[in-house]
């Protein structure tokens, strides 16, 4: 079957916001060059007491080895931020800022508080994935959210879903760093969306002193709305 890959990538996002994804978007499988950095991390013990990122090895960065057949990745990403606070505030990340400026109050991590991600995820990246072999035609895939050997940031990244920060996580322009990631992969071959690499290399290091400074969230920085310097 001969798939148009504009019109199927138009309406995976379609699917996906309905679904509750913010962004979706098609990764290659092809890491070969993130694969000496793997190494290198891995060498150094940055992984920890995490042996099984070591057992794993290199099946991290090759998807065609975790799942034969792959021939391309479909990234999700679903924000955890709400942009509303229950007050009526606009603005949640100054909200959760002032929390922890009280020593005496316990707070839990924001995308801690709802639902078990990792079923919400799952159960949503399955629903997406039956909406696509629905429409493409009969097809081997696999879904994941942070429960595999898989390289979720590095093939976010390819796919459009952001840039790698100074802090190693992903980065999105609107959304910061609080978003959870998911994969679909897929064993058809689709056309990889564009990178944010043109907004990476606009990026300009974040000073000590605007770090210093109690009222700025990276995100506003992110978003343009304040100066890094």
């Amino acid at each position: 079957m001969s798939i148009n890959q504009s019109a199927l990538l138009a309406q995976l996002q379609v699917w996906g916001s309905e679904l509750g994804f913010s962004q979706i978007g098609i990764a290659p499988v092809d890491l070969r060059d993130a694969e000496p950095g793997l190494l290198a991390w891995l060498a150094l013990g940055h992984h920890g007491e995490m042996s099984y990122m070591a057992r794993h090895g290199l099946t991290r960065a090759r998807p065609a080895e975790l799942v034969p057949g792959t021939l391309s990745v479909i990234t999700a990403r679903m924000d955890y931020l709400p942009q509303e606070h229950a007050s009526g505030s606009s603005d949640r990340l100054d909200s959760e800022m002032q929390r922890l400026q009280q020593p005496m109050q316990a707070v839990v991590s924001v995308y801690a508080r709802g639902r078990d991600y990792h079923k919400v995820m799952r159960q949503r990246l399955q629903q997406l994935a039956d909406k696509l072999q629905a429409y493409a035609g009969t097809m081997g895939f696999r879904v994941f959210t942070d429960s595999a050997p898989v390289l979720e940031a590095e093939l976010a990244v390819r796919s459009g879903l952001g840039w790698r920060g100074k802090h190693t996580l992903v980065l999105h322009r609107d959304a910061g760093s609080f978003f959870f990631l998911g994969e679909i992969f897929v064993d058809i071959a689709l056309a990889p969306t564009p990178t944010e690499t043109s907004i990476a290399a606009l990026a300009a290091p974040v000073s000590a002193s605007a770090l210093r400074r109690p009222s700025l969230g990276l995100t506003d920085w992110m978003r343009g709305d304040v100066s890094p310097t």
